[in-house]
């Protein structure tokens, strides 16, 4: 197996434009060591330059929030794969349970910046990364697995070169439909800096559990016949309870931090932060005065999370500000929030959220 998979990848460099919806920030994650583990850049929308603006009616309205052509969105294989240059190769994992992963290098949609999209297929389903090309340094795919938290093999992967794999590639994501979806939900005090603070909150708070009750049902996990987003139905490993809906057609799951299991031994909180850090999308709920520091995403050691949506509540106006953090490398998308991005009526806000 080749060690690199820049080698057969082609691609070009050119000029791109600047434009964005709001500023950019360097995000550093470090490890216990203080080692960079990561470095990213995070557009930061917030609707309004002014984080203080008086909550007059914004230039938003409920006909504005609708799905954006979801199909051709989430169908990475058919959009960035097909009839491409790529790489797809197969192996075993530590369990024994065999995974597909899929390689290619383009500039498509990144503003002719190239990067690496890979597309890990297994039976829990399939989960989709990108990642910076350097034309110095070679990508190996044990590094790119890694990146997705998998790391140990039974059999390690290796390539496939028979073209019929494209075409079960093509019907297996068919098949998936991209129809379901999971997010992260981190529940954060007031005056929490840390990821560990976060996760280790082990109950939430009344505005938060209305919150809660806003985005979805309080489902049984035990028995559950729906789409479980990776949760555990059969043996309460995963938690007993769990916030479910379904919204223009699609089920989502989310991975609430306080329903995750809660571990007093373990002050990383590893199980809750195995699922949320998983999740391309983690809403986090924040408490505290809007001059309390608020939340970023350097606070977050993951490899995994591409857009983080940062929920406020003001009890004495009963309403809801929303700030959205998105990865340099994923496109622009809509709704935009609106000015400034202060929702009062609870259900716009819902739609608004789920559609964002």
């Amino acid at each position: 197996m080749k060690s690199s998979v820049s080698e057969d990848l082609g691609c070009r460099r050119g000029d791109f434009s600047r434009k964005h919806y709001g500023s950019v920030e360097l995000l550093i994650s470090s490890d216990a060591d203080g080692a960079i583990q990561r470095a990213g850049r995070f557009r930061v929308e917030n609707g309004s330059s002014d984080e203080n603006a008086t909550a007059l009616p914004g230039t938003w309205r409920r006909t504005d929030v609708h799905l954006e052509n979801p199909e051709y969105h989430t169908r990475w294989y058919f959009k960035y794969f097909l009839g491409q240059v790529h790489q797809n190769y197969i192996g075993n994992d530590a369990e024994k349970s065999p995974f597909f992963l899929s390689v290619t290098l383009s500039d498509q949609n990144n503003q002719r910046v190239p990067q690496y999209r890979a597309i890990l297929w297994r039976k829990t389903g399939t989960q989709k990364i990108c990642l910076p090309y350097s034309p110095t340094k070679t990508l190996s795919v044990k590094s790119i697995l890694s990146a997705m938290n998998l790391d140990k093999f039974e059999k390690g992967p290796r390539e496939i070169f028979h073209p019929e794999i494209q075409k079960d590639l093509l019907v297996l994501e068919e098949q998936e439909g991209s129809v379901n979806f999971k997010f992260g939900v981190l529940f954060a005090k007031d005056g929490q800096l840390t990821d560990d603070e976060m996760f280790s909150n082990e109950i939430g708070s009344e505005p938060f559990q209305k919150f809660l009750n806003l985005l979805g049902d309080t489902i049984t996990l035990k028995g559950w016949t729906g789409y479980r987003g990776g949760l555990d139905t059969k043996n309460d490993t995963t938690g007993i309870h769990s916030v479910y809906t379904v919204y223009q057609g699609h089920e989502i799951m989310f991975h609430v931090s306080t329903m995750l299991p809660y571990s007093k031994e373990n002050k990383q909180q590893v199980e809750r932060k195995r699922h949320i850090g998983n999740d391309i999308v983690t809403i986090v709920f924040q408490e505290g005065e809007e001059s309390s520091p608020a939340f970023k995403p350097s606070m977050i050691r993951s490899h995994f999370t591409h857009i983080f949506a940062l929920v406020r509540y003001n009890q004495q106006n009963d309403n809801y500000r929303l700030k959205i953090f998105s990865e340099e490398s994923v496109p622009l998308f809509g709704p935009p929030l609106p000015t400034p991005p202060v929702f009062t009526d609870h259900q716009e806000f819902r739609d608004f959220l789920l559609v964002k």
